[in-house]
């Protein structure tokens, strides 16, 4: 079979006028192929290309070499090369001449044809069959096979390969790209010399699968690369104007201008350069024979490393990672190639490396010689122990396969990088713990003794569990604790203490974690934690539970008081215990503990922080000032004593000098707890509205002036008891008129208090009584003299008996 030909030049006007045409074409190619082969092969010469240029300076002129596929799928190569004048005083500037390559061609070419049509493209640039003028007789010489040369000699690529050493990685992932997605970006190669883009192909063409090289699209030389239809698009310097801008469409390699400032991001672009650079092409031929698809970075990774070639730390990764999968299909001699090169010295070592190494190691470990396997357990564990972010991985890493000769050398080199390791701070969480307790493993197994480590290490472990329970527990914390018993005896010592301080954290840490804490120690504080997680609410029975957490403790607050500290802060967390509940814990557990453990500042709080109302206040107040005589500050003594005077005036014990006395009291109590004082006013006005009241204290109540004091009367005297009192005993109502209507104008504050009284609270009273509990006041008034005329006048209808009353003389 011999393949079709097309000469395209310029030459004497045609029938139609145009002296652009086709010269020579192979009988029985379709005209529709020729009109879309034309929009292919046209040429322009550079844009500083003398308009005569001599023959030395036509040998400068760039080829465009090309490779397009066309519509129905079959691919025009083709050669267009810049002719210059024709001194014979012939036609023409420049000459394409063009092969087609059909789509069925391989399997219509004989065994000995079809290894040349198999070849690259690339390959027949500069092929002697390509031809710079129209053959004679307008008939193009029968071509059998695709034109090769020898112009790609190893040698030259690997040369060329390391001149664009900054570019390559680039190139070759713009490569893959256009391989896998006939949608992204194309590239642009900016070379002064049409040669060396041929020379970029030929490289792709080296490194591409052999599918891939039939339909990678090329063009060594356009004037116009945004009309280009090729994957590859070579331009001069200034053609390449305006198209590093289209990301989307093109991807831009100058050789003329900077070197990239970004990687290419891509790793088997990277290992692909590398190859080229570490001068061994072979590899991709040999990376193709194993597993993987074809542009896996990890078979390239591996061909290159048993080659002898660093494919760097991305490389390494990806190796390691293909051989864990793939361990199968390494032979014993492959795979000793394969851990030497993954074990030779690297300064770029990453912990993503070290993590896939480990990963490898834990897959061949127990599956390979040990002999083979024992280099990469090695540098694993080195990696690891160095590297604080690599990450052990300890669990799966048997350390105990490792020769007992590799071990002892292992103890010498990192005994002083586990001995700081164990001593380094606890600072990133979860993973900070997790690193020293597992130092402190490779220490044992090596055999390097870190014993005065331990109290260091127990230090710092307790206080980040104790900070961050969840983070802080990890996996290899509880393992750990669990092996050790010397660790795990410090951590729960200092833990307990540090519970006894904070018990909430203490509850937490318990709470969210499975620590190992029970056993030969006391731990009355965890065990105490542990009871009880979190605060009883109130309206439970708290004392209840402060009896079972103390239970738990197994141990008397009077041998060590802190437990009953412990045990306060736990069932009560931050809110304060009644004075009920107060009294009570005061009683069971004696001043004494209380003192030794602080909590009878807990004490004090629940009766001075309690409700203005609680009746169990004077009686804890009382309490308070007979156990705690030496540990109460003056303040706090006056406001317990205010407290304690409430309750004997309720019970009747205040003797005379009520008023006086409390304000005496509050003033040198304050300030004075709002509870505190709403029970010592509100006792004293319940008093003064006693009908028992010694003389003269009602007088000292108006006389004060104390505007909170004569309010607190006020609200006493709107209580239910009061009203009752006044609609069912006439000479209590008598006693309140007579109350309330004395020492008008002594100040303003009573003056609107007794006010609002007579008419708020006595009028209402008095208007719903009948006729003869009416005739009863008055009478109990006529015994006091005038009072009973002022009553009669008060209780007449109208607004003139208040208004007589509210600016009357004073009595």
């Amino acid at each position: 079979m011999s393949l079709a030909q097309l000469h395209y030049t310029s030459a004497p006007p045609g029938p139609d006028g145009s002296g652009f045409r086709f010269t020579a074409v192979t009988p029985g190619v379709p005209e529709s192929l020729l009109r879309e082969a034309e929009q292919l092969i046209g040429y322009e010469p550079p844009r500083d290309a003398p308009s005569r240029p001599t023959d030395a300076e036509l040998t400068a002129f760039p080829q465009a070499f090309s490779h397009s596929v066309l519509s129905d799928g079959s691919r025009l190569l083709a050669r267009t090369v810049y002719t210059g004048a024709d001194h014979s005083g012939g036609w023409g500037n420049f000459h394409a001449h063009a092969v087609h390559l059909p789509t069925d061609l391989p399997a219509h070419l004989p065994a000995g044809a079809r290894e040349s049509a198999g070849a690259s493209p690339i390959g027949a640039w500069n092929a002697p069959q390509w031809a710079t003028a129209t053959p004679a007789g307008g008939v193009p010489a029968p071509m059998e096979e695709l034109p090769v040369s020898r112009s790609f000699e190893r040698r030259g690529l690997v040369e060329f390969a390391a001149s664009r050493a900054p570019w390559l990685a680039g190139f070759f992932a713009g490569l893959r790209a256009l391989s896998e997605d006939e949608s992204a970006p194309r590239i642009v190669l900016v070379e002064r010399d049409s040669a060396d883009v041929a020379r970029w192909i030929a490289l792709a063409s080296n490194v591409l699968p052999r599918e891939s090289v039939h339909r990678l699209t090329f063009t060594t030389y356009t004037r116009r690369p945004q009309l280009a239809r090729q994957q590859i698009i070579g331009v001069l310097p200034d053609d390449a104007q305006g198209l590093a801008g289209d990301e989307r469409r093109y991807r831009v390699l100058d050789r003329t201008g900077r070197e990239p400032a970004e990687p290419a991001a891509d790793a088997w672009a990277e290992i692909a350069a590398r190859v080229w650079l570490g001068r061994a092409p072979e590899v991709f031929a040999e990376a193709a024979t194993l597993p993987g698809s074809p542009f896996a970075p990890g078979p390239l990774a591996v061909a290159a490393l048993c080659t002898g070639i660093s494919p760097g730390t991305n490389g390494r990764t990806e190796a390691a990672g293909w051989a864990r999968a793939h361990t199968h299909a390494l032979d014993g001699r492959r795979l000793q190639q394969l851990v030497d090169a993954l074990c030779a010295p690297a300064e770029d070592r990453t912990p993503a490396e070290t993590a896939a190494l480990t990963q490898l190691f834990e897959a061949l470990d127990g599956r390979a010689p040990a002999a083979t396997t024992a280099p990469l357990g090695a540098l694993v564990l080195t990696e690891a122990v160095r590297t604080p972010r690599a990450g052990l991985g300890l669990p799966d890493l048997r350390l105990s396969t490792l020769p007992e000769e590799l071990k002892r050398r292992l103890a010498d080199e990192l005994a002083p990088d586990l001995r700081a390791g164990i001593a380094a701070d606890l600072t990133d969480g979860g993973s900070a713990t997790s690193r020293p307790v597992e130092l402190l493993r490779v220490a044992e197994l090596l055999g390097v003794d870190c014993t005065d480590q331990l109290p260091g290490l127990a230090r710092r472990l307790s206080h980040a569990l104790i900070a961050e329970p969840e983070a802080a527990y990890t996996p290899a914390v509880h393992t750990a604790l669990e092996e050790y018993f010397d660790l795990r005896t410090a951590v729960l010592s200092r833990l307990d203490g540090l519970a006894a301080g904070d018990p909430p954290a203490g509850a937490r840490l318990l709470s969210r974690t499975s620590l190992p804490f029970r056993g030969v120690q006391a731990l009355p504080h965890l065990k105490m934690c542990a009871e009880a997680p979190v605060p009883t609410p109130e309206g439970g029975d708290r004392v209840g539970a402060l009896h079972s957490v103390l239970r738990a403790a197994a141990v008397s607050p009077f041998a060590d008081p802190l437990v009953l500290r412990t045990a306060v802060r736990l069932v009560w967390g931050d809110s304060t215990p009644t004075a009920g509940e107060a009294r009570l814990m005061l009683s069971e557990s004696g001043s004494d503990a209380h003192r030794g453990a602080g909590t009878w500042h807990v004490l004090v709080r629940a009766a001075l922080d309690g409700p203005g109302d609680s009746p169990e206040a004077p009686d804890l107040a009382h309490d308070l000032l007979r156990c705690f005589p030496e540990e109460l500050e003056p303040r706090v003594r006056k406001a317990l004593l205010l407290l304690e005077f409430a309750g004997e005036l309720a019970a009747g014990r205040a003797g005379s000098g009520w008023t006086d006395r409390a304000l005496s009291l509050r003033a040198d109590a304050e300030p004075v707890e709002p509870g505190v004082l709403e029970q010592v006013f509100g006792a004293l006005s319940r008093e003064l509205l006693s009908e028992q009241r010694p003389e003269g204290e009602l007088y000292a109540l108006v006389h004060c002036g104390n505007p909170d004091l004569t309010a607190a009367y006020g609200r006493a005297a709107r209580e239910d008891r009061v009203r009752d009192r006044l609609r069912t005993v006439p000479a209590y109502a008598a006693d309140c008129f007579t109350a309330w209507t004395s020492l008008p104008g002594a100040n303003r504050a009573w003056d609107e208090s007794r006010t609002a009284l007579l008419d708020k609270v006595l009028r209402p009273a008095v208007r719903a009584l009948p006729a003869e509990d009416i005739a009863a006041v008055e009478q109990c008034l006529e015994r006091t003299g005038r009072k009973a005329e002022e009553f009669r006048t008060w209780n007449r209808p109208g607004a003139f008996g208040r208004l007589s009353l509210r600016f009357g003389r004073r009595s």
